[in-house]
């Protein structure tokens, strides 16, 4: 009889999706989304007041506006796209969603100017959580994920800077315009300061799990 060998596996695995928005269809025009996020802002003054009130560095419709595939055709475009999206991320995670199916909870708008943050979060009560990108200027700033362990390391050195990229505890993503990035809503991520001269546009989202 052999001696068994040694087995170091990769267990409870982060899964990240990432792809071109337009990839299933409908086809969304980024150039003509820039346009109508920034559109929405400029009319949006119960989300400019909040982001005032809340020192929420440029423009975000999180707290004012709930109805954005209704406001603007595109927007509705976006939905469908992400539905197909959304769909084949639960398929690759092997969720059983019996009877249900995940739908569209929330979605909003984010504009970052130069020097803005979005601190360390996660989406409590949804179970996918994603943002698609509109406007990426040279030096705006990336994704930053982190472990999900982070909390329970405890006595545990810091990972070596050359560890492999699946052990590294955090992750930075730079992705490009017409791009979508989902993610289990668990997952705690941040969007550090941005350092090009230009705003930073994206549209947020979460889908939840319905019977």
């Amino acid at each position: 009889m052999s001696e068994p060998k040694t087995q170091i596996e990769s267990l409870f695995v982060t899964r990240l999706y990432r792809s071109a928005l337009s990839e299933f269809g409908p086809k969304v025009d980024t150039g003509e989304l820039e346009a109508s996020c920034y559109a929405i802002a400029e009319d949006d003054e119960a989300g400019q007041d909040w982001c005032e009130e809340n020192g929420y560095p440029g423009y975000t419709s999180y707290a004012s506006l709930t109805d954005l595939p209704w406001r603007f055709p595109i927007f509705a475009d976006m939905v469908k796209a992400l539905d197909k999206h959304v769909a084949a991320f639960a398929e690759d995670l092997q969720f059983d969603l019996g009877e249900g199916k995940l739908v569209l909870e929330d979605l909003w708008i984010n504009i970052l100017p130069e020097g803005g943050t979005h601190s360390s979060h996660l989406h409590p009560h949804s179970v996918i959580s994603g943002t698609t990108y509109v406007a990426m200027p040279d030096g705006a700033s990336a994704l930053k994920l982190e472990d999900p362990r982070s909390a329970r390391m405890m006595a545990a050195p810091t990972r070596l800077k050359t560890a492999r990229r699946e052990l590294q505890p955090f992750i930075y993503i730079a992705p490009e315009p017409g791009e979508v990035l989902l993610w289990e809503s668990w997952l705690r991520h941040e969007v550090p300061m941005n350092m090009a001269e230009d705003e930073r546009i994206s549209v947020s989202f979460n889908y939840k799990w319905v019977d």
